[in-house]
């Protein structure tokens, strides 16, 4: 069971990170079929990425939100930004489901595409340059709380989701139900009782939030969540989870 569980934790660094954890086999299907892997994920690469907001009591905001920014596509990567780019282009698209669905298929970039990922990296800048003006604890606990919550998040697609066809997406929503919640949830929720009222919590609830609305959109217009939606609510939950943390701090 341990066994299992490091290789779980291991697999879903290694899908959702850039960090060199090695791979073992077994660990891709130990990881989707524990979606308690992804807030762990969420923990530890939120840590990692919010190393340069330690600088935020000494150096010039703008340098801080631009460490922030790059610490967090070093630590987690890029490729969840082909979710933001081909979500983009099937929200421009003319058509019913089927062409939405061939738009996601699509490898060419169109304009949708463009501004998706322009308007995601502006907000997350955005977001560290207001992390940037916070006390320092305060801010690596909003950026900790927003990928702990972005991350919570994606668990409950996997196990609350239906898959829009075959593909990555059922990857995780054929293999986990909706009691499969409660361990991420046990892992996350003490965690957040215990630090209420700081705003690290409350960024957590605005991550969750944040994938709500691509979610229901991608119900609605898709039949379901596929693999780039999952790469689309990892970027939307974030800098979600940011600014609603940001706001919190601002206004208490």
């Amino acid at each position: 069971m341990i066994g299992r569980w490091i290789g779980a934790v291991r697999g879903a660094l290694g899908f959702l990170t850039r960090l060199p954890v090695g791979h073992r086999d077994g660990d891709w299907d130990a990881f989707r079929t524990t979606p308690a892997a992804f807030p762990v994920v969420g923990l530890v690469a939120g840590s990692l990425a919010a190393v340069p907001l330690l600088a935020a009591d000494t150096l010039p905001a703008p340098t801080v939100a631009l460490g922030y920014l790059l610490s967090v596509y070093a630590v987690m990567g890029i490729h969840h930004l082909d979710g933001i780019a081909d979500l983009g282009d099937a929200l421009v698209v003319h058509g019913d489901v089927e062409r939405r669905r061939e738009v996601l298929t699509d490898t060419t970039t169109g304009v949708g595409a463009s501004l998706a990922v322009a308007l995601t990296v502006a907000a997350l800048a955005l977001g560290g340059l207001g992390l940037a003006g916070l006390p320092v604890l305060a801010a690596v606990g909003i950026a900790i709380g927003a990928e702990v919550g972005t991350k919570l998040g994606m668990a409950a697609m996997a196990c609350f989701g239906r898959a829009a066809y075959e593909g990555m997406g059922e990857q995780f929503t054929d293999v986990s139900t909706a009691g499969s919640f409660l361990a991420p949830a046990t892992i996350v929720l003490p965690a957040a009782v215990f630090g209420w009222p700081h705003p690290g919590v409350v960024a957590l609830p605005g991550a969750v939030a944040g994938i709500a609305l691509p979610w229901y959109w991608a119900d609605r217009s898709l039949g379901g969540i596929n693999g780039d939606i999952f790469g689309a609510v990892n970027e939307i939950g974030r800098v979600a989870g940011v600014h609603v943390g940001v706001i919190a701090w601002t206004l208490s």
